[in-house]
Formats: C-alpha cells, structure tokens, sequence
C-alpha cells in the first residue's frame, strides 16, 4: 500500500481538480457578457432606440427597443448566429468553445493520473508528479486564453453591433456608444484556474517531501567512512 503522505496528496488534488471541473460545467452554461448600445436608424441624427445582447457559450438574445425602428427580442444559437456576421467573430468563439474543451479533457487526464497513483505501489508513480504537472498546467493555461480571447471579441470587435443588425429586418441602423459587461460564467474561470494551480501545488509538495526523503537516506552512505566503505 502507498504511504498515507501520498495517497492524501494525490487523493486531495484528484479532488480538487474535480471540483474544478464542476465549476468549468456551470460556468458553460451561464451567461458570460452583456454588450449595450444606443441605436439609430441610418442616416438619422438623433438616438432614438437601444440594443441588449446577452451571450451564453451556445445560446444569446438581442433585445431590441426602437432599434432601428420596432422593438423585439431574438433568442439565436451563438455559433451558426455569428457564422452569418462575419469570419473573426466566430473563429474567435468556436476557439474559446474548443479551449474550454480541451480545458476539460486535460482536467479529466489529471483526475484519473492521480487517483491512480494514489493506490498504486508506493514506489511508483505512474506519470505522478509530471502527469499532474503537464495536465493541470495546460488547463490553467489554456483557461487564462480563454479569458483574453473572449474579452477581445466582447469589447474590440463589431461582434454586437453585428448581431443587432442582423435583426433589424434589413434596415441599416447605426450602433454608437457600446458598453460591454463580463458575467458570472466568464469570472467563474478564475476559480477554475486557481484550482487547476492548487492541484499542481498539492503534488509539488509531496514530490518536494520524497525528494528530501531520499536525499536523507542516501546521506549515511555519502558521509560514512572510507574505510568503511571498502567493506
């Protein structure tokens, strides 16, 4: 049986990393910005409507007020939705939908590493420490991309605007004055991030401890007598 120092270590970052996942799952599935706009007709001088957009990884709405001319609230796939609009805006999407997956996979790998070798022989560690280290390491990594790029195409691109006039019914209509809001699900990565970071912490300082360990025990043996040593 593994030492209990080592089937605690591994056991605990398991768990964490499965706490993580639990919070990349909700945080999927809920609202991750809002973007809010003054609309005008085309060519009108005056501001006389306004535009919400709310967007989920997979589901959105656009609730429009006099924008450019009826109000109306349109609920869309997000991905097939900004397929329509324009070619940055759903590369950029479908690369943070394809980075959370891969995100998710790499959490899954570092999960099953570690309960692994928390009951396997206690002298080994079947891709332990550098498993949990490569795995956990590239889901924190990844998640932080995530963050970067999904911002950039909230607040930088036309990704709203576009939306919004994709439901005007073919009416041009100008869009000024955009402010944009980041919500639950995309801060909810943070705590994901933070806990991919702590499982790898809970390994380093058990391999850390067996690396000391073993350095005392070869320690006699380096200090004891020559003389000794030649028997």
């Amino acid at each position: 049986m593994p030492s209990l120092k080592k089937i605690l270590h591994f056991f605990c970052s398991a768990l964490v990393t499965a706490v993580s996942v639990v919070v990349m799952a909700f945080c999927m599935v809920t609202t991750w910005a809002q973007s809010t706009m003054e609309c005008t007709r085309s060519g009108d001088d005056f501001t006389n409507g306004s535009a919400v957009v709310t967007l989920n990884l997979f589901v959105g709405n656009v609730n429009r007020d006099f924008c450019p001319l009826f109000g109306g609230q349109d609920v869309f796939e997000v991905i097939p939705k900004l397929g329509e609009t324009g070619v940055t805006n759903v590369v950029l999407h479908s690369l943070v939908v394809c980075l959370l997956a891969l995100c998710l996979l790499f959490s899954g790998c570092s999960i099953l590493i570690a309960l692994y070798n928390s009951v396997s022989n206690p002298y080994e560690t079947y891709m332990g420490p550098n498993g949990v280290y490569v795995c956990s390491s590239l889901s924190a990594c990844l998640s932080v991309v995530v963050l970067i790029l999904f911002a950039v195409n909230v607040t930088v691109t036309s990704m709203a605007e576009d939306l919004v006039q994709s439901f005007s019914g073919g009416i041009l209509a100008d869009m000024k004055n955009k402010t944009s809001e980041m919500k639950v699900g995309y801060y909810l990565v943070l705590p994901y991030t933070a806990l991919s970071l702590f499982a790898i912490a809970l390994i380093y300082l058990y391999d850390h401890a067996a690396y000391t360990h073993r350095r005392e025990q070869q320690r006699p043996t380096e200090d004891a007598p020559k003389e000794i040593m030649m028997y």
